[in-house]
């Protein structure tokens, strides 16, 4: 029999949620399905081969960052995207960092470098983590943000401090469960939101962490950072109580084999679906291009989408960024 957990602190968005379910110590996707994320699994995907060897070698698709000196002073409202699922996004007065990825993984080199020094990222008010993979949490990574920002909270998912704790400056944070709304001290809204998805970092964790998406508002613009998420009814519930959004920040990378990754992660044709249910207004793809991480060929999740928005299947503005690019919000 399962238990619902949430921080007590925090109040709720939604009417009548009790909370996330945990079994037996481990966060659910309930009531969506929880994908199987076991070794067998990986194993067998390890030792397969992939259909899209050639195609995938012969890919010559690369993202072009735009290198800057410095956190642009203007406009007033921008987002950047630094690769994969990390933005510096900057809403008036405040400026927040989504799961932060500055240099490469655990044996997976970066195809696109950052583009700014990582000493250049400063003033940020709150780092956002929607999940803590490796590559969404890395503690290199946080260590030099955190140097440089002395002041930064981090608002992140239930339990998120069985990681924050083990850092050698342990930074103010606060954690949330689905749609549970943080407290943050200037003018905007920030709230957890649902993503189906799990958690592992190492062979005794599984989903002790919990994962998640998140809203972002102020008083003019909203934006849904969708985090690592497969495809299912949330995307409408999100919709239905957040209302409509302005700019969506979409993963559209890492579908296949779809076996190992439909029940965690969004193909192209998946994230059009889920836009369309969220009634944004913009999408901004992610989670593509930067890390090799999946069997499909690097460019390919950015010519489907592009595809699909060409043939009219996407209700809304596609907004393709190069890394280091600066859109106006």
């Amino acid at each position: 029999m399962g238990k619902y957990v949430y921080n007590s602190s925090l109040p709720f968005v939604k009417a009548n949620f009790n909370g996330n379910r945990v079994n037996d110590d481990q966060f659910t996707n309930y009531p969506y399905p929880d994908p199987d994320p076991s070794f067998k699994k990986v194993i067998k995907w390890k030792l397969s081969t992939n259909p899209q060897k050639k195609e995938k070698k012969a890919d010559t698709f690369k993202l072009i960052p735009q290198f800057l000196p410095q956190l642009p002073e203007a406009p007033d409202s921008y987002l950047i995207w630094l690769g994969h699922a990390t933005f510096l996004i900057k809403l008036g007065d405040v400026t927040i960092l989504t799961d932060p990825i500055v240099g490469k993984l655990p044996f997976i080199r970066r195809k696109a470098p950052l583009p700014i020094a990582v000493d250049e990222i400063k003033g940020i008010d709150y780092i956002l983590i929607s999940h803590a993979h490796r590559d969404h949490y890395d503690q290199k990574s946080l260590n030099k943000i955190l140097k440089n920002n002395p002041g930064v909270e981090v608002l992140g998912p239930l339990r998120i401090s069985n990681l924050l704790n083990k850092l050698p400056v342990q930074p103010p944070h606060q954690e949330a469960g689905w749609y549970q709304q943080f407290e943050v001290k200037k003018d905007v809204k920030l709230v957890y939101l649902p993503a189906i998805h799990w958690h592992r970092r190492g062979l005794f964790d599984l989903n002790e962490i919990l994962w998640g998406s998140f809203y972002i508002s102020d008083r003019n613009k909203s934006i849904f950072f969708a985090g690592d998420t497969a495809y299912n009814k949330h995307f409408k519930t999100i919709a239905d109580v957040m209302g409509k959004t302005n700019i969506c920040l979409m993963p559209i990378g890492a579908y296949k084999p779809e076996a190992m990754m439909q029940s965690s992660h969004l193909s192209p044709d998946e994230a059009v679906k889920a836009f369309n249910q969220l009634n944004a207004e913009v999408m901004i793809p992610m989670h593509y291009g930067t890390f090799d991480i999946s069997d499909e060929p690097l460019g390919e999740p950015i010519r489907r989408l592009e595809s699909l928005t060409e043939e009219g299947i996407l209700n809304g503005k596609l907004q393709v960024l190069q890394p280091g690019e600066i859109f106006p919000i």
